[in-house]
């Protein structure tokens, strides 16, 4: 069979990532490979990808949303690309700007925290990126004036996840947000996965709920680590926006499905009043169709993720 002959071919692979990496983790991904009936990556939507939710605004203004970014982070032109697509003006901010002043946060109505590798992630991914601004009180101030401000919003994906998740004691309502720490699996892991979009408060995944869509990871550490907080409350409680499932929809702590082993699948959170939102995944490396290893053949130019961006849209009006 299929999978006979690809636990044949995959078994030395297995036995040294065993070696090298968490046995268990390594042991998961080959269990994997049993299932003759793997679904595979799918598409299960609750909405109409094709729609663009951000049509009626576009020709209104387009409001200015700070693409920020710190040393080592790649991300940004990406992220820009995908706000600029949803009819926002993407600004680049670099934090050197924040803290001399060049920079306020005061005109822009949104703030994106991107993705990369913030000082190499010698000081913890993240953890250097929120400390420059708590440590620093002109860029302390401005941020939490920032998050205070009733018609602002923001997205922290990857590194930019990391970092807000530590600035959570500025952050409104962001109490049960945890830290992340390093992948179980002992590697950095840059692949596709499945997730589920969860009913919470998050303005940019309003009409997305109960989808399955497949997303881009690219991380070193996104297990989330609960500090003194219960992660089934923060589920309970409708605080979870994301969570990894494996390819039959069910929400897993399994390996490679679940890529860092973080609990009950949990990726993606929003703060209780939904206007700030952090993500390990990476949304904006696929809002196109195009930049999609795999997606239905129906897709036109649009890819599902870019109804996130698009709801940012909206809700600015």
């Amino acid at each position: 069979s299929r999978a006979r002959l690809q636990r044949l071919w995959a078994e030395t692979s297995c036995r040294m990532q065993a070696l090298r990496d968490n046995p268990d983790c390594a042991r998961q991904a080959f269990d994997a490979l049993l299932d003759e009936h793997d679904p595979g990556l799918h598409v299960q939507l609750t909405y109409d990808a094709q729609e663009d939710a951000a049509a009626p605004y576009l020709n209104l203004s387009r409001p200015k949303i700070a693409i920020l970014r710190e040393q080592g982070v790649n991300g940004h032109v990406e992220m820009a690309a995908a706000f600029d697509r949803a009819g926002f003006a993407a600004v680049d901010v670099h934090m050197s700007d924040l803290i001399a002043g060049r920079i306020t946060l005061e005109d822009f109505k949104g703030l994106a925290a991107c993705g990369g590798f913030s000082y190499g992630d010698v000081l913890g991914a993240g953890g250097g990126w929120a400390k420059s601004i708590l440590f620093n009180p002109k860029a302390r101030e401005t941020f939490a004036r920032f998050f205070a401000r009733a018609d602002t919003f923001g997205l922290g994906v990857c590194n930019g996840c990391q970092m807000m998740a530590r600035l959570g004691e500025l952050i409104p309502g962001a109490d049960h947000w945890p830290l992340f720490q390093r992948n179980l699996s002992e590697q950095f892991e840059a692949r596709v996965v499945m997730v589920e979009v969860g009913e919470s408060p998050s303005i940019l995944f309003q009409g997305m709920a109960g989808s399955h869509l497949p997303v881009v990871v690219a991380h070193g550490e996104g297990r989330a680590v609960f500090c003194g907080n219960d992660p089934s409350e923060t589920l309970h409680r409708g605080l979870v926006a994301l969570r990894y499932v494996d390819h039959y929809g069910h929400a897993t702590q399994e390996y490679p499905f679940n890529p860092n082993g973080s609990p009950f699948g949990i990726t993606g959170l929003s703060n209780r009043d939904g206007r700030f939102t952090i993500l390990m995944p990476h949304p904006e490396r696929c809002f196109r169709a195009v930049q999609n290893s795999w997606l239905p053949r129906d897709f036109g130019e649009s890819g599902p993720w870019l109804r996130l961006f698009a709801n940012a849209r909206r809700w600015v009006a």
